[in-house]
């Protein structure tokens, strides 16, 4: 009897465990940290090494014998880890919290995407643009709330740690090659290669503000996109996606920074003069059709990041008694209040502002050079620049982690072990000037944007209740049923007719093709 008590807190004391799904192995991920929020101690030898390699499988297995059919046995659900997810830089630390999931979805949410946002109030005009605006920003909450709750499987005890691996689990690997893969790497990859020309000619605007009189030569756009590229990669080398929680909040308040200048400035210079607030209007109807639809396709592309979503709440601990939906919901919840408090004023203070005038080519941000260059203070707009730079530097860490996990993935799948430090760097190394050489061989991928960012849309707005609705399986007919299914076939609509817009602009307009000559 003595036996059996010691056996039962031999148990006890033991973390739990939960098993891979099949057949995704390359995506698998623990229930628990390794470092989970329980108070107990574990035994001397489940101690592991100051390198957070992860320990052998034996090292994993209760140190207890206990016939199969006991009670204990039946009561404990004995489960294997997945040690590949210990070598991985989304999953390789658990010890986030509310805070750095904050500071993550800030600096994942507010992006330059957002300084275009006043163009799609020339458009919309002041009724329709705050009311789409408001409805794209309280859709995407309401997705992201459903992908926080399918982090965790009540059923299973699995942790979806990536965006594909969830879409795999419940809908099966061949659908998520076809509508998950390439949406999550142009939100990644293609992110990247804009913040590359973003901070690379905002750099160069900072070396005229600040150097307007040297008699230096002034470094060319490629250059400059290569001084930004090499600030980026070394920045990189930072080992997973928990290791950057303070490089996200200095992104965080550098966008907070330069959103908040830069709406100020715009208000407080004034209006322009003959500032116009009527709708603008094409010569065809059909060109107003595609005109309102771009509007909606900028509104809905400023909301985008929730290709992240599950990446960072894989960074904290979970538990039963614990489960990492409660911090990370609370973090999100903050993170988005700061994001609307950003978003609102910058996008109805820009178009109060410059009204029709506003450059379609960098928004606000391209307004504030071209109209208030003169009269704003030097001071004033090399801070707006250096903040700017900041932040893309930053928004390049987050959006390029789904990247060197999915590299590092392949390397730890094959060699079982892993990925040395040195080949890490080759890896980031070679994203990063990959992103260098896209940005400078077709500097013509913005003409596009709006066809690849259509397919991208369902991301955000439509395959999170199509997840809800497959893995939870509302009552038919009910309110959660009904509001999914709307919800999820209105965001597939939209984004159908965001990428017939998005070919009538390629057929209408034509592309400048012009290679290597950004």
């Amino acid at each position: 009897m003595r036996d059996v008590v010691e056996e039962s807190t031999n148990i006890s004391a033991m973390p739990q465990m939960v098993s891979a799904p099949p057949l995704q192995t390359q995506y698998n991920s623990p229930s628990l940290s390794r470092k989970p929020l329980l108070s107990i101690e574990l035994p001397s030898n489940a101690n592991t090494n100051s390198n957070n390699k992860t320990p052998k499988n034996n090292a994993r297995t209760p140190n207890f014998i206990t016939p199969l059919g006991s009670p204990i046995r039946r009561a404990i659900k004995l489960t294997k880890l997945d040690p590949q997810d210990a070598w991985l830089p989304i999953t390789e630390s658990r010890n986030g919290n509310a805070y750095y999931a904050a500071f993550h979805t800030v600096c994942s949410g507010i992006g330059i995407q957002a300084l275009v946002l006043p163009v799609s109030f020339t458009i919309l005009g002041w009724t329709w643009g705050i009311i789409d605006l408001t409805v794209a920003f309280v859709w995407q909450i309401y997705t992201l709330g459903l992908l926080v709750k399918l982090h965790e499987s009540t059923e299973t005890g699995l942790r979806y740690s990536r965006y594909l691996q969830l879409f795999s689990a419940t809908f099966g690997e061949k659908m998520a090659n076809i509508f998950v893969a390439f949406p999550i790497m142009y939100l990644s990859g293609g992110t990247c290669v804009a913040l590359i020309i973003v901070g690379g000619s905002t750099s160069k605007i900072m070396y005229q503000i600040l150097c307007g009189h040297c008699t230096a030569k002034p470094l060319t756009d490629v250059e400059w996109y290569l001084v930004f590229t090499c600030a980026a990669v070394v920045l990189s080398q930072l080992p997973n996606l928990n290791s950057i929680a303070g490089v996200s909040l200095i992104g965080s308040l550098t966008a907070v920074g330069y959103c908040t200048m830069m709406w100020i400035v715009s208000v407080t210079e004034g209006r322009l003069d003959g500032v116009s607030y009527n709708p603008v209007k094409d010569n065809s109807e059909i060109g107003n059709v595609f005109g309102v639809l771009n509007a909606l396709g900028i509104i809905a592309f400023a909301f985008r990041g929730h290709n992240l979503t599950l990446e960072i709440q894989a960074t904290m601990p979970s538990s039963e008694k614990h489960p990492s939906h409660i911090p990370m919901w609370r973090g999100v919840k903050v993170a988005y209040l700061i994001i609307a408090m950003c978003m609102f004023p910058l996008a109805i203070g820009g178009y109060w502002a410059y009204g029709h005038k506003i450059p379609e080519n960098g928004g606000i941000l391209t307004a504030i050079y071209q109209f208030h260059g003169q009269d704003t203070k030097q001071s004033v707009l090399g801070l707006i620049s250096f903040l700017v730079i900041i932040n893309a530097a930053s928004s390049f860490q987050i959006y390029a982690m789904p990247m060197f996990d999915d590299m590092e993935s392949k390397y730890t799948s094959r060699m079982h072990k892993p990925c040395p430090w040195w080949l890490r760097a080759i890896f980031r190394a070679m994203f990063g000037y990959g992103c260098f050489f896209v940005a400078v061989a077709i500097p013509f991928l913005g003409s596009v944007s709006g066809l690849v960012g259509g397919i991208a849309l369902p991301v955000t707005f439509s395959y999170p209740c199509f997840l809800w609705l497959k893995i939870k399986k509302p009552a038919k007919h009910s309110f959660m049923w009904c509001l999914n299914w709307g919800l999820g076939l209105s965001g597939m609509l939209l984004s159908f007719v965001l990428i017939a817009s998005g070919i009538y602009v390629v057929i209408e307009t034509g592309i400048r093709v012009r290679f290597f000559k950004p």
